[in-house]
C-alpha cells in the first residue's frame, strides 16, 4: 500500500499537483519508523515546494536512520546544493562514494556542489564522469553544456556537449532545445529558429518543441510562421497552458486582442497562479483595456522602494557595501550569463546565497528581513492574485548575484517560480545613470516581445546603492543597456509565502 501511495505522489508532482503529492508524503513519514522511500519522497516534494530547510530536517532523519544507505547521503548533498551550501555537500558526497556511489546522477549532483563552491574546474572533471557513465542522459548533457558556456564563454564547445549526447541516443528535443538556448543567448535568433522549426518539422508531435519554434520564429520577425505554429501547439494539446501562453503571444503580436484574451483566460483556469500566465494576463488586459490590468499591476502600492540600513557590525552603508561588493565578486567566477536567464553581457552566480558563508552576505539577509515584512504589511490582504497568498510571512526561494558590464542589460522578463522578486543595488554605474536615456535603470510594465499596440514600460526606478526594490514576480521587469566602462552588481531573490 504504502508503495502504491510513493507513486501517487511522484506521478501528481509530476503534474504539478504539488499540495496532493504534499498530503500523501507528509502522511508517509508520519510514523515513528517512515521507511527510506518515505523520507525521500517527503524531502523531494518539500525541495519542489521550494521549501530546502524543512527538506534538510528530513534528510538528516534519512541519515540518522540509514546511515549506510549511499542514496540518503546523495540526497542530503542535493539539498544542500538547494541551499548554496557547496562544501558541506562535497562531505555528505565523499561519505556517499565511500558507500559505494558511484551513479552518473551523483556525479551531476558533485559538479553542481563544485559550482556552488566557485571550482570550475571541479565541476567540469565531475561532469566528465557523469558523461562517462551516461553519454546519452540528455538532462545531463544540456545542464553541462550551459556550464560548459558559462565557464569558458565557448560556444562551439557547448554544443559540442549536445552534438555527442545526440550521437549516443539521448533524445533529440531538449538537446534542440537547449542549442537553440544557446545560440539565442550568443545573438544568433536567426539561426535557433531555423533550428527549432526544422526540429518541430521532424518532431511532429512534441508541443514543447513547436511552442518553442513559434517563440523563435517571432523573435526573428516571421510572424505567419509564429502563428502557424502557436496553433499547432495548441491543436496538439490544447490543454496546455504553455502552448495557450504562445498563441496569446502571437496573437498579441499580430494585433488579435480578442483573440489573445480568449487564449489567456483559458490559461488562467486552468493554472490561475502560474506567474507566466499572470504576466501574459496583465498584458492581454493592458492591450485590452480591461480592468484586470490594473488590478494585476498596481505599480503605486505593488512596488516597494527601501532604503537598507547597514547591518550592526558596519559604521556605513558605504563600508558595507564595499565588503558586500568583494564578497560578491568571489562568487562571479564564470565568464558568460546563462543561457536561460535574462541577463546579457554579465554574469549571475549559479547556487543560492543564502548559504554563502561570508559574513556580510549572511548580514545582508538580515538586514532586509524588516523591509521585506514592512512591503508585505504594506500590501495587507485582497482577492487579486499576489494579496490574496500574502500570510505576512515568507521565505526566500532563490537568490544570486548578476554583475553586468559595459554594454549589459537585462531583457524583459518576469520569474516564474516566484511570488515577490526583488533587485538590491549593491553598485551602480553612475555615468551611466546620469545620463537622460536612462540608462542602467529598472523599467516595470514593458512586455518581452512586439505587441500591437506597442506597450511601453510605465514606471522606471533609478538604481541607488543599498536601493532594495520589491515587485510581483509576474510584473514584467527589465533594464536598458548601459555603455560607460562601470559595473553594475545587484542581488536578487524571488520569495514565497508561507
Amino acid at each position: 500500500m504504502s508503495a502504491d501511495l510513493i507513486d501517487r505522489a511522484y506521478t501528481l508532482l509530476e503534474r504539478g499537483r504539488l499540495e496532493e503529492a504534499r498530503e500523501i508524503s507528509t502522511r508517509l513519514v508520519d510514523p515513528a519508523q517512515p521507511s527510506h522511500a518515505a523520507l525521500a519522497l517527503h524531502c523531494t516534494v518539500l525541495n519542489a515546494a521550494g521549501r530546502h530547510e524543512d527538506a534538510l530536517l528530513f534528510n538528516r532523519k534519512a541519515i540518522e536512520r540509514f546511515p549506510t544507505d549511499g542514496t540518503a547521503w546523495h540526497n542530503l548533498a542535493a539539498t544542500l546544493i538547494d541551499l548554496g551550501r557547496g562544501h558541506e555537500a562535497l562531505e555528505a558526497l565523499a561519505k556517499g562514494f565511500s558507500l559505494g556511489l558511484d551513479s552518473p546522477v551523483t556525479y551531476q549532483v558533485k559538479a553542481r556542489a563544485h559550482v556552488a563552491c566557485g571550482d570550475a574546474a571541479g565541476a567540469e572533471a565531475a561532469y566528465q564522469e557523469a558523461s562517462r557513465r551516461a553519454p546519452a542522459f540528455a538532462d545531463l548533457a544540456v545542464e553541462r553544456a550551459d556550464f560548459v558556456w558559462m565557464a569558458r564563454g565557448d560556444l562551439a564547445a557547448a554544443r559540442v556537449v549536445l552534438d555527442r549526447a545526440f550521437h549516443a541516443g539521448a533524445p533529440p528535443a531538449p538537446l534542440l532545445l537547449a542549442k537553440a538556448k544557446l545560440l539565442s543567448s550568443a545573438g544568433d535568433r536567426e539561426q535557433a529558429a531555423a533550428l527549432l522549426a526544422r526540429g518541430a518539422e521532424g518532431l511532429p508531435d512534441e508541443c514543447g518543441l513547436i511552442v518553442a519554434a513559434a517563440q523563435a520564429a517571432l523573435e526573428a520577425d516571421s510572424l505567419p510562421d509564429a502563428e502557424r505554429l502557436a496553433h499547432r501547439a495548441r491543436d496538439i494539446d490544447p490543454q496546455n497552458v504553455s502552448a495557450l501562453v504562445q498563441l496569446t503571444i502571437v496573437n498579441l503580436a499580430l494585433g488579435r486582442i480578442g483573440a489573445a484574451s480568449e487564449s489567456i483566460r483559458k490559461a488562467l483556469s486552468l493554472s490561475p497562479l502560474d506567474q507566466s500566465v499572470l504576466a501574459w494576463a496583465s498584458t492581454a488586459s493592458r492591450a485590452a483595456g480591461d480592468p484586470l490590468y490594473r488590478e494585476l499591476c498596481d505599480y503605486e502600492h505593488m512596488v516597494g522602494i527601501y532604503e537598507v540600513e547597514p547591518p550592526p557590525g558596519w559604521a556605513t552603508k558605504d563600508d558595507f557595501l564595499n565588503e558586500l561588493k568583494a564578497a560578491l565578486d568571489k562568487h562571479h567566477v564564470l565568464k558568460e550569463h546563462p543561457s536561460a536567464q535574462s541577463l546579457r553581457h554579465g554574469t549571475q552566480t549559479s547556487y543560492q546565497l543564502t548559504g554563502a558563508k561570508e559574513a556580510v552576505i549572511q548580514a545582508f539577509f538580515r538586514a532586509i528581513d524588516g523591509p521585506i515584512r514592512e512591503h508585505l504589511e504594506k500590501l495587507g490582504r485582497g482577492p487579486d492574485p499576489l494579496r490574496s497568498r500574502n500570510t505576512g510571512n515568507y521565505q526566500i526561494a532563490g537568490a544570486w548575484s548578476v554583475r553586468l558590464r559595459s554594454g549589459g542589460f537585462h531583457l524583459d522578463h518576469m520569474h516564474h517560480r516566484g511570488w515577490l522578486s526583488s533587485a538590491f543595488y549593491v553598485e551602480t554605474p553612475e555615468d551611466a545613470l546620469k545620463q537622460e536615456s536612462r540608462d542602467g535603470w529598472l523599467r516595470l510594465g514593458q512586455p518581452p516581445y512586439r505587441t500591437v499596440p506597442t506597450l511601453p514600460a510605465e514606471r522606471f526606478i533609478r538604481p541607488v546603492a543599498g536601493r532594495l526594490v520589491l515587485f510581483p514576480s509576474y510584473m514584467w521587469h527589465g533594464t536598458a543597456a548601459f555603455h560607460t566602462d562601470e559595473w553594475r552588481t545587484t542581488i536578487a531573490f524571488d520569495l514565497l509565502p508561507v
